[in-house]
């Protein structure tokens, strides 16, 4: 209400008398001048910093304006190009200060609750050329045009308020023009003016209130005459009814006539895009027509008598002070408020009768006013845990939680709150009387704050400090208070304010304040003095004294305690303001555990004393004190105690001598502050994990008052039936609170995993758990154990919801997954897995899932963030989608495509769908059918994080921009919304409670709110209610259940939460799942799956057992097959169809105009002739390594936790596989493999896990598109068949073994919607599988004339794909389930004649390779001969082909605009299609001439076998048959090795100290391996030749023992008889030597490493120097049979009854061993001993041994020797003879003094160097390992193919082994 002297206007520069500038103020460059247009004085505001050069009114910050007009009126002209910025500070009813700031520096709207910043849109008149450049420009904003005007600016404060803060205008406290400007004048009114109306026009339309006035003429700018207002300037009203662009932003409107401006909402409009053109039509002429003029309102004529008025007025405002104002010239109105009728009555103030008017438009708002209030906080701390406060009374405690302060009874749990910081409290301090309560915030916008402490007004506000403000004390009396924080330099800056008048005139002043550079932590006021402060930091206490308005301190010389780190201090409490006493001592304590104690008077320390924690466990009764000092946060001091709190969770209780403790109480954290009470019986403590406490002294009882979590909070829900709340928050805890006192009641914690969703079940005191991890879990909260746990996600969960029965469970994730649990099992089976549904990304959790209120649908984003999509809540079968983009077509101010944010279902009664979208807007859909309904617009600013609506559907709750908006539901009211203030952070959910009384929001902390709206119901008058039977029922369940619980509302919260007892780390394991995925088409019977046993030693066996089984399958499922013709057997397309196993179909094939019937028939490989199985001449065709010898079928393993061995890594990569590698940019999921090994590597961590379970060669992988399961195909040998193995990658278990194929699989592919798996056989077979993913059964199966290549669905159907194979043939299918029974459709593409005949290898050699699909239906085809062609799927036609490499095309990867092609000849060619598809048309040739470009090249070293790249074809991984696996970067044209192999079979192996391991392989490679990261470290080539064996140079004893010694040399043999010897150091090949006319088989260092022994194929060992290259001796004892082995023993001084300074020994292929004793410096080298070990007379297959013959060798296995490292005079031998066994053979007594028998032949034997084992690889790929005193031995499996090499590492800790061209690193465990 309008005070009386500002009625009608008030012109401020003339009250202020601005000329004088005594009562206002001018910084920098302000200057009145005289201006030609205004003709009139004005005043000139300019300067290069707006901030430097400005006009203030009032003078000083603490005085006010008081202006209570509504509207002001700034008329200024903005300097041209220049900026401005204007800030006018606007009082609020509640005593809210806000600044409303406008300038054309602003580029966007922003808002807090304190401040507002709209950004001003320069207007350049109307004809200029800046106007014209304006025109269709985004960027409006900026410097002020050339031709700006001058202009009156209107701002109505009180619907600025209303609009954006929800708060009621009260005055104006001051305003400031900062430059650049020219300012005539303000003013203020309650009256709208408009200077383009004349009095006439006035008079016309009646002045009444709500009507436009005209200008007065004070205010009006000078007219020529006949001129238009408008013409010559201009006019901005803000807030205005416009749509312009930047919303929120000042500009101006041209609107010539401003009509009624009073704030009225408008409705929300509804659109119903269902109905017809007409319709709208007839809406539109209905709209335009012309209006019904209203009536005119009626004016009374006749005014009040006006009395005459004294020459000065008292009036009173609201809080009684009485305000004094001269005389004027104008007539003094009193307005007054009728209390009862709630009209304004205006009165003349001495006699007259009195006008009645109303005070208020008659406008609707929601009711009641507030809806909501805040209830309780759940929290502690935020900005600080070290404030904690008693009041004098001992009745409450204060604290701060984030950024509000809480004051809550002890006794009871009541909470008030002090709500009005915009950041995060970080101080707070209260006085002696606890009248007032001081607080501040930190961050950027540091602000203090006095509240009247009773009731939570806020008297006054300081903004001294720059940021960080971190210590607030008050005086005992209130008087002073006293601040530390930062200035804008990042020194401490200490201010003193005087608040000696907040209480009567809210006005706090600065008394002094200082600027300083020394470490302030902790700063109080003296209760003595309160001009005196002492401060304590890093090495310094510092006395502080205000005198004369300026502060200064002195240091406390500290000694040789001056490096300390001060926490805390505090003066003596005994010290009071009225006893002036003469110790006025000083208590500082320190991390260190020091308590220093201070004179204040002598300005010294007393005395030091350190206080150590007590060992308990003493002697003679006595405790001793050890260990370091206790780290001590916070003190207190009283009379005759001292409190103090400590890092090692103690809140103790000493005497002032500290001599003893008198109570400890310990705590789960750092206790960080510490309070006693008044009467000094009571200690309050704080800990850093967010707990309160009260320790009672004379009880010595201890009472948690509150509990927190320490972390942002991610969710909440509620149980209903026992009232409690569960949460989950960044600090990685699950708490569970009772709703009613809120207090914990259960923890569940997890070390490593971040819960981050959870759902209680609607009727069970269960609930749901999803992590970001992506693991969801079970838990039973009253017996806090876990119930079940899945790993189907492999991102964080982002929704977890049960359905409203309970009957269901959903969940999804980040990475695009759906899951539907079936709730009625004990371990919720999984129903449904959907991949590529929900939207990608984790901005929708943790409310991501939405579930109707009858449960029958569910709807969430995706899959898409454009479309929101409805599924059947039992089956996820998909019902409705809706498009979001696509809402308003007509809407032509949408400037970006919309996506959508949340998604909530309303209640039952209005079914419908409600969606937040990222442009803020809240879209009602009709919930059956998807219609829109309403659209509002701007329900946030920022977007809304949370909706949630109320059970009876009348109200609407959103979080967004830091705040909760209550809505009316319909949206029908003028003012739809009420806004509600208090977090600082992000609010992540919002709920209303099952009871409909409060409402919940989370965020940084728990905010519990009553619901005002909340209506209990009507009680009947003499009425019954009548119940249905199900609503009974209810009833009954709901009784049942409350007696169930029994006591269990009321029993006393445990003071310590129990934990769960069930661990979360559960091991990996192959499961069966059977049970889950049952079988639901056929008879179908699968291989058992692999699992893992329990015995001590299993038994596998695949031998009869197996066939017989085998057999059964086959005779139970005969299936009717289909023989599809290619293209060489008829000329022109085919179509085909197939179902299922059970019934014979009809195939229908189509050859040109001609149709035929065909009946087909069952096909088996008798069809098939010889010719036809000839393997196909391409690269692409996956076809196995031969190989010998298959997995044993019986073994001998142990259990995971007995084993001896694990596998840590695998070095290689399967360059013989195809599409054997899988990547995943986003998630960086990166599998590949080798042999028969699946290897997950992290590419960040460079660590492993692998997925063992087939036990052939893997040809290929096949990745789900949710990137969580993985199928991998081995092919068939010997009686192991063709499997599938499904894996679960979150888990690492096989979850199903698929066996259908006969031979090798070449290629698989999953579907785009993941429920079919389609597989295809090699040459041999030919058949094409079609399994379904949700049971893994096969649907339907076909075979084709032609061997297949490759496969690719279609990326846009999801039962559609496409085949490539021989002869050119290219087959597009159909996957038809229109039928009982599945059933394949399939049309043979018809090639032209040019692209089969443009190359050199004949008509019938051509072969598709690969294909890709393209964007707008394309589909590319590669070649063998390096042709690529592009197909128009819609017509199955090739439109272009062109050469892209003159060798096969392997490999083809699209984008859409370019491709990616992959050869034989080693290359990687990317090509640019932009144009390809105008090739399309008719006419166009089909031989490409321009528009298609090679972008760029690159050759690697192999042939290309897989190649994954991202979307953008910018980077991505490639491998190739060299076994390696490069990762190519396009824009930085770079490659690098990611993982590197052998090609061919690795020969010989070595490793040394220096944790390197040399391998040698057939391609005649030696590479230089480091074990721990497994990166090849060196590789030497050698042409033409293979490296059989190799071996490191021993290192010298004196270089060994260096930090680094330098690593050894390598020596290696060949195939050709020469050996070389490599300098790794120098990176170079240093010797070449040829002492052997055959290959060298073996090969080794003599000990001391003078000599190089090496042994040939003709067993001729040669002895040759590494420094001359010379061979100086050459035995020929072993002459005709291959050495087997060399080996050196590196012991001296050996006892073994011969004379043997140094001992090495040679096997060869007879069985013969040789032992030598040798001293290379003298050249000796003399024969010990020599072996010979008897053998049948047969090879082990039963062949007779011709002695004549020496090529019978071969066949039988090695002979090897070692050395024995565990007993000096013992040779291990093992190799043919009459059993298998490890013979103990005896130097010193010349016999076999034990043997161990083995199980097979061994290929390769290995002794550990300081454990006493035994390895020995066999034929039958298996690695044994055995003790060496007992015999004992496991199997351990992994090896694809015969086990050659074992070496165990220098230290013993590592046994590696290779099989053929991998190499595998075994953990070793005993």
């Amino acid at each position: 209400m309008a005070h009386l002297w500002q009625h009608p206007y008030v012109n401020i520069f003339k009250h202020f008398n601005l000329s004088t500038w005594k009562k206002s103020t001018k910084e920098g460059e302000v200057a009145s001048t005289m201006d030609k247009v205004l003709k009139g004085t004005v005043y000139r505001i300019s300067g290069s910093i707006p901030a430097g050069n400005y006009l203030q009114l009032p003078k000083t910050g603490s005085q006010s304006l008081g202006l209570t007009g509504r509207y002001m009126y700034l008329m200024f002209r903005p300097i041209p190009a220049k900026y401005f910025v204007v800030h006018v500070d606007v009082a609020t009813q509640d005593n809210l200060v806000v600044r409303v700031s406008f300038s054309n520096l602003f580029k966007e709207f922003k808002s807090t609750s304190t401040c507002l910043q709209f950004p001003f849109i320069c207007h350049a008149s109307q004809g200029s050329v800046s106007s014209f450049a304006s025109i269709g420009s985004r960027d409006q904003g900026g410097p002020t045009p050339i031709t700006a005007r001058w202009t009156v600016l209107s701002l109505d404060f009180e619907h600025i308020l209303s609009t954006y803060l929800n708060r009621k205008y009260h005055f104006i406290k001051s305003i400031r023009l900062c430059a650049n400007m020219v300012v005539k004048n303000i003013y203020t009114s309650d009256m709208m003016y408009d200077p383009g109306i004349t009095f006439e026009e006035s008079k016309k339309r009646g002045m009444v209130p709500g009507n436009i006035a005209p200008m007065p003429r004070e205010m009006a700018f000078p007219l020529l005459k006949g001129s238009n207002w408008h013409d010559v300037y201009d006019i901005i009203r803000f807030p205005a009814e416009t749509e312009m662009k930047p919303f929120d932003s000042i500009q101006f409107t041209n609107q010539r006539s401003s009509g009624n401006v009073e704030p009225v909402r408008q409705s929300s409009k509804t659109v119903d895009i269902s109905k017809c053109v007409s319709d709208r039509v007839t809406l539109i002429n209905k709209v335009t027509a012309p209006r019904e003029k209203k009536t005119r309102q009626h004016v009374n004529s006749d005014l009040p008598e006006v009395g005459v008025v004294d020459t000065w007025s008292v009036a009173h405002d609201e809080l009684g002070d009485v305000h004094l104002f001269a005389k004027t010239d104008d007539d003094v109105v009193v307005h007054r408020e009728d209390r009862r009728t709630g009209r304004e009555i205006s009165r003349n103030k001495v006699r007259g009768p009195a006008t009645v008017v109303n005070k208020k438009d008659n406008f609707t708002q929601l009711e009641p006013d507030p809806i909501l209030k805040l209830k309780k906080i759940v929290g502690f701390g935020g900005g600080t845990y070290k404030e904690v406060l008693w009041t004098q009374d001992v009745t409450t405690v204060v604290y701060p939680c984030h950024a509000v302060v809480v004051a809550m009874k002890v006794n009871n749990g009541r909470q008030r709150f002090f709500i009005g910081h915009t950041d995060k409290v970080s101080a707070i301090a209260i006085t002696g009387n606890s009248a007032l309560l001081a607080s501040g915030q930190t961050g950027t916008m540091s602000l203090v704050r006095v509240w009247r402490f009773h009731n939570g007004e806020c008297l006054a506000m300081g903004k001294t400090h720059t940021h960080s403000l971190h210590s607030l004390s008050f005086s005992s009396n209130g008087n002073v208070l006293c601040g530390v924080g930062k200035d804008g330099q990042g020194k401490n800056m200490v201010v003193i304010w005087n608040t000696s008048k907040v209480l009567k005139s809210r006005e706090m002043s600065v008394m002094a304040k200082a600027h300083t550079d020394v470490d302030i932590v902790r700063m109080k006021i003296a209760g003595f003095d309160e001009t005196r402060m002492v401060s304590c930091g890093r090495d310094n206490v510092r006395l502080w004294r205000v005198k004369e308005g300026s502060l200064r301190s002195a240091p406390v010389s500290l000694g040789e305690h001056h490096n300390m780190d001060l926490t805390d201090i505090c003066f003596e409490n005994c010290v009071q303001p009225d006893k002036e006493s003469a110790n006025k001592i000083i208590y500082a304590c320190s991390k260190s555990g020091h308590v220093i104690k201070i004179d204040y008077q002598k300005v010294a320390v007393q005395h030091v004393r350190r206080l150590l924690p007590v060992n308990k466990k003493s002697t003679k009764d006595k405790e001793v004190k050890t260990g370091t000092g206790i780290c001590i946060n916070s003190m207190f001091v009283s009379e005759a105690f001292c409190v103090t709190g400590s890092d090692d969770g103690f809140l103790r209780l000493w005497p002032l001598d500290f001599a003893n403790v008198y109570l400890e109480a310990e705590h789960e954290g750092p206790v960080t502050a510490v309070n006693l009470s008044s009467d000094g019986m009571k200690i309050l403590a704080g800990t850093i994990t967010g707990n309160l406490g009260i320790l009672d002294v004379s009880t010595r009882g201890y009472t948690t008052i509150m509990r927190s979590h320490t972390a942002s909070i991610h969710s909440i829900s509620i149980d209903p039936y026992r009232k409690h709340i569960a949460t989950v928050a960044d600090d990685k805890t699950i708490r569970v609170w009772d709703a009613e006192t809120l207090q914990q009641l259960y923890d569940f914690s997890a070390a490593k995993e971040c819960p981050c969703t959870i759902s209680y079940h609607p009727s069970k005191q269960v609930f749901a758990c999803g992590f970001e991890n992506g693991i969801v879990r079970i838990f039973n909260v009253s017996t806090t154990t876990m119930l079940a746990e899945h790993r189907q996600h492999r991102g964080k969960i982002t929704g977890l919801v049960y359905n409203p029965n309970g009957d269901y469970l959903y969940s999804c994730d980040s990475l695009c997954s759906l899951v539907l649990y079936d709730t009625s099992t004990d371990g919720y089976n999984i129903n449904r897995v959907l991949n590529n549904t929900v939207a990608r990304g984790e901005r929708y959790g943790p409310n991501a899932l939405s579930v109707s209120p009858d449960g029958t649908r569910m709807a969430f984003i995706g899959p898409s963030d454009f479309t929101v999509t409805v599924v059947e809540g039992k089956s996820l079968d998909e019902v409705l989608r809706i498009d979001v983009t696509n809402m308003n077509p007509s809407d032509n101010a949408r400037t970006s495509i919309d996506t959508a944010i949340q998604v909530c279902y309303s209640t039952t009664k209005l079914a419908q769908l409600l969606v937040t979208t990222a442009n803020n807007k809240l879209l009602k859909f009709d919930a059956r059918n998807g219609r829109l309904l309403t659209e509002i617009d701007h329900i946030h600013r920022s977007g809304c994080s949370s909706i949630s609506v109320y059970d009876s559907g009348k109200y609407l709750a959103t979080a967004g921009d830091k705040v909760i908006k209550i809505w009316d539901y319909d949206m029908k009211l003028d003012i739809n919304f009420q806004v509600f203030i208090g977090h600082c952070e992000k609010i992540n959910k919002i709920l209303f409670t099952p009871d409909g009384i409060g409402f919940i929001s989370v965020g940084e902390a728990i905010y519990l709110w009553d619901f005002l709206a909340f209506e209990k119901p009507k009680p009947t008058e003499g009425r019954e209610v009548v119940l249905d039977q199900e609503q009974e029922e209810l009833i009954k369940e709901m009784e049942r259940m409350n007696n169930s619980m029994g006591k269990s509302f009321t029993e006393i919260p445990r003071r310590s939460p129990p934990r769960p007892t069930v661990a979360f780390d559960s091991p990996g394991r192959i499961e069966d799942l059977s049970s889950i995925y049952k079988s639901s088409i056929g008879d179908i019977t699968d291989i058992d799956d692999i699992q893992s046993s329990n015995s001590d030693k299993e038994e596998i066996l695949i031998g009869p057992e197996l066939d017989e089984n085998q057999a059964q399958l086959s005779s139970e499922s005969e299936t009717e097959v289909t023989v599809i013709k290619g293209r060489s057997m008829i000329n022109g397309s085919a179509h085909g169809r197939q179902t299922s196993q059970h019934s014979p179909r009809h195939v229908m094939a189509e050859s040109g105009d001609n149709i035929t019937l065909t009946t087909a028939k069952r096909v088996t490989n008798d069809t098939v002739t010889a010719k036809t199985k000839q393997p196909p001449k391409v690269h692409k065709h996956y076809k196995h390594r031969k190989k010998q010898h298959g997995i044993a079928q019986r073994r001998y393993t142990a259990p995971p936790n007995q084993a001896g061995l694990k596998l840590q890594s695998v070095i290689g990569y399967n360059g013989d596989g195809r599409n054997n590698m899988v990547w995943h940019q986003d998630s960086g999921l990166f599998v590949y493999t080798s042999g028969c090994i699946i290897i997950i590597e992290d590419l960040d961590t460079n660590e492993q896990k692998h997925l063992i379970g087939q036990t052939e060669e893997i040809s290929t992988l096949a990745l789900q598109h949710g990137y969580q399961i993985l199928a991998s195909a081995s092919g068939k040998f010997d009686n192991i068949e063709s499997q599938i193995c499904i894996w679960d990658l979150q888990q690492g278990v096989c979850k199903k073994v698929l066996s259908h194929h006969e031979y090798d699989i070449v290629c698989m592919a999953f579907s785009r919607d993941d429920r079919f798996l389609v597989s295809i056989g090699d040459y041999r077979e030919r058949s094409i599988v079609v399994w379904s993913t949700s049971n893994y059964t096969v649907l339907t199966t076909t075979i084709t004339d032609d061997p297949i290549h490759d496969v690719q669905w279609d990326p846009y159907s999801v039962n559609e794909f496409s085949t490539v194979g021989d002869n050119s043939t290219l087959q597009f299918w159909l996957l038809d389930e229109t039928m009982s029974e599945v059933a394949l459709n399939v049309h043979v593409a018809v090639v032209p004649n040019d692209l089969v005949s443009s190359h050199n290898l004949g008509s019938n050699q051509v072969s598709f390779t690969s294909l890709v699909f393209g964007g707008d239906s394309t589909l590319y085809i590669g070649t063998n001969n390096g042709m690529v062609a592009a197909w128009d799927t819609r017509q199955n036609s090739c439109f272009i082909h062109w050469e892209a490499d003159e060798t096969e095309i392997g490999v083809l990867l699209c984008n859409g605009n370019k491709l990616l092609t992959g050869s034989v000849g080693r290359n990687v060619r990317v090509w640019s299609i932009d144009g390809i598809n105008e090739m399309r048309q008719p006419d166009a040739p089909r031989k490409l001439q321009q528009g298609l470009t090679m972008e760029d090249e690159m050759t690697l070293n192999g042939a290309v076998t897989c190649a994954v790249f991202d979307p953008s074809l910018e980077m991505g991984i490639v491998g190739t048959s060299a076994g390696t696996l490069w990762y190519i970067n396009w824009t930085e044209r770079t490659s690098i090795r990611l993982v590197s192999g052998h090609m061919d079979k690795i020969n010989g192996l070595s490793v040394c100290k220096n944790g390197l391991l040399a391998s040698g392989a057939d391609d005649g490679s030696v590479r230089l391996w480091t074990i721990k990261d497994r990166e090849q470290a060196l590789q030497f080539q050698v042409l033409d030749q293979k490296c059989t064996c190799l071996a490191f140079a021993p290192s010298p004893q004196q270089l060994s023992k260096l930090s680094s010694p330098p690593v050894p040399s390598v020596v290696a043999g060949f195939s050709d008889g020469t050996i070389r010897m490599f300098d790794i150091n120098k990176v170079e090949m240093v010797l070449k030597m040829h002492p052997h006319a055959v290959a060298v088989t073996a090969i080794s260092f003599s000990s001391d490493g003078r000599t190089i022994i090496s042994g040939g194929k003709d067993g001729l060992i040669a002895v040759s120097s590494p420094t001359t290259g010379l061979t100086v001796r050459v035995i020929c004892d072993h002459k005709g049979s291959p050495i087997s082995n060399i080996d050196v023993t590196n012991r001296q001084d050996q006892d073994v009854g011969i004379n043997a300074p140094l001992l090495w020994l040679a096997s060869s292929a007879d069985r013969r061993v040789s032992v030598w004793s040798a001293d290379w410096t003298k050249d000796f080298c003399e024969l010990v001993d020599w072996l010979t070990f008897p053998a049948p007379a047969f090879t082990p297959d039963g062949t007779i041994i011709d002695k004549n013959n020496k090529k019978h060798l071969k066949s039988l296995p090695p002979t090897l020797a070692r050395f024995s490292t565990e007993e000096s005079d013992i040779i291990l031998y093992v190799g043919y003879g009459m059993q298998k066994h490890v013979q103990f053979y005896s130097l010193s007594q010349r016999k076999v003094i034990r043997t161990a028998a083995l199980t097979h032949w061994a290929t390769c034997l290995e002794t550990a160097p300081d454990s006493p084992l035994i390895a020995v690889g066999v034929n039958e790929r298996l690695l044994k390992l055995l003790d060496y005193y007992e015999g004992s031995f496991q199997d351990f499996t992994g090896h694809s193919d015969i086990v050659s090499n074992i070496k165990f590492s220098m230290d013993g800790k590592l046994l590696l082994s290779t099989s053929y061209s991998e190499i595998l690193i075994w953990e070793i465990a005993v």
